[in-house]
């Protein structure tokens, strides 16, 4: 049994939906998990900031807005006027619900109930659509089986145990339908496994039923080897190592989340990344073994901030970067990026929540100075540093590109350089034709 997850852009509309009822009906008994309809969300943290702001008229307005939509897309879904009213009954009743936060007092806990809708109702209309066409679909609720820990993380033992049961209940159903990014926490409520949750979600099912893969299904062919936002001619890449994805996730590839990478890895499970609008794409499949001896591709982050710390009394000074280190922990702020040498230290962080009081407490050990609107641009491959070269081809691909810091070593599969924002188009289209043009 497979996994397959699709993402808002795959379900946001009724013809979506039909495209990925026939996709999923081909492929065989599988668990399907889907995101809300694309811009749902988005809308439901509309309505959410609204109440907290306690307009409740303009909560009501923007609920009828979206309202509005999930009816038209009912009235284009449906081919029969029996499931079109089921389908509705659906509907208005999540729309009722969210419709009566607006008389009580409004918290984060209401927040979560509200943004909880939109996977209710994704599921709730491909549900009834499969089960129109005649296919035996059976909806498994995230809320009963998906439950995070007291420390807010995944409860595996929870999900496997409660998973399994639901699908030994509903044994002969021909697809199990459920949702992701929302779940319940350790004291029952509903919560949310964070944006990008859904490729969580189908993760953490792979690993609980032992997947054969786990594909997740997005409106691009792929992970690429460059941002085709700014790249012209980036291609897909056939196969990833889990650690070349979890660094491309996370220093920006945005086609997949990175806590999907941890569970999938875990448990050796495959996930093949694949385009819901070219469905015989190959696309880009990640394991735990891959292409040796070869740069696979490249990724920028933004909004990245530069702090350099510089003092005399670090030199031979042992406890100093724990001391720096510290500061950051108190202030919980992660460094993504750090370089030293006896007289300074150089981080970046990508949150600046905290930066003032940061920057206070780090001046009590040395001069510091900050650059912002940087960029961290990720080169991601087979570069462990016994193969020769490598680095250099990309340092030489970034000659002309004013460089701020470079870390290497800490990973056999990245070396990333921090560049200026108004230098992140060039350096991107330079690493690609030194990279990958060269190549062809």
């Amino acid at each position: 049994m497979k996994v397959l997850k699709f993402g808002g852009t795959s379900v946001g509309s009724a013809q979506r939906m039909k495209e990925v009822a026939k996709l999923i009906t081909e492929r065989g008994k599988n668990i399907i998990v889907l995101s809300a309809m694309s811009g749902t969300t988005n809308t439901l943290v509309e309505i959410s900031d609204y109440l907290y702001k306690k307009n409740v008229d303009g909560a009501k307005e923007t609920v009828n807005t979206l309202e509005a939509k999930y009816r038209r897309t009912i009235d284009e879904l449906y081919a029969t006027q029996d499931f079109k009213d089921k389908a509705t009954k659906e509907i208005k009743a999540c729309f009722n619900y969210i419709r009566s936060f607006t008389k009580d007092i409004f918290t984060l806990f209401e927040e979560k109930e509200i943004l909880a809708q939109g996977e209710l109702m994704s599921t709730a209309l491909m549900t009834l659509y499969l089960q129109e066409q005649g296919v035996n679909a059976e909806l498994i609720p995230a809320l009963d089986f998906m439950r995070t820990d007291k420390n807010a993380e995944p409860d595996t033992q929870y999900i496997k145990q409660k998973l399994t049961a639901l699908l030994d209940k509903h044994a002969d159903a021909q697809l199990f339908i459920t949702q992701g990014y929302i779940c319940r926490n350790a004291y029952g409520e509903i919560d949310n496994l964070q944006r990008g949750g859904s490729d969580y979600t189908a993760s953490l099912i792979g690993a609980a039923i032992n997947a054969d893969e786990i594909e997740i299904w997005t409106d691009i062919d792929g992970m690429h080897n460059n941002d085709p936002r700014y790249v012209s001619n980036t291609q897909p890449v056939d196969e990833l190592h889990f650690e070349e994805a979890a660094e491309l996730a996370y220093f920006g590839a945005k086609i997949l989340h990175p806590t999907c990478v941890l569970p999938a890895k875990l448990n050796n499970i495959p996930v093949r990344l694949l385009n819901t609008m070219q469905p015989e794409a190959h696309g880009t499949l990640i394991y735990n073994s891959s292409a040796s001896c070869m740069i696979k591709a490249v990724a920028a982050k933004d909004n990245i901030t530069a702090i350099k710390i510089k003092s005399g009394r670090m030199l031979l000074a042992y406890g100093f970067l724990r001391k720096v280190f510290e500061i950051f922990e108190t202030y919980q702020t992660p460094i993504d990026m750090i370089a030293t040498s006896e007289v300074g230290v150089s981080v970046t962080i990508d949150n600046e929540r905290n930066l003032s009081h940061i920057l206070d407490d780090l001046k009590k050990f040395g001069t510091v100075t900050i650059d912002r609107d940087m960029v961290i641009i990720c080169v991601v491959g087979d570069l462990e540093w016994q193969n020769r070269g490598f680095e250099a081809r990309a340092l030489d691909a970034l000659r002309d590109i004013p460089v701020r810091m470079i870390s290497y070593g800490g990973s056999n599969y990245n070396i990333s350089f921090l560049v200026r924002k108004e230098d992140k188009v060039a350096a991107l289209n330079a690493l690609s034709d030194h990279l990958f043009n060269n190549q062809q």
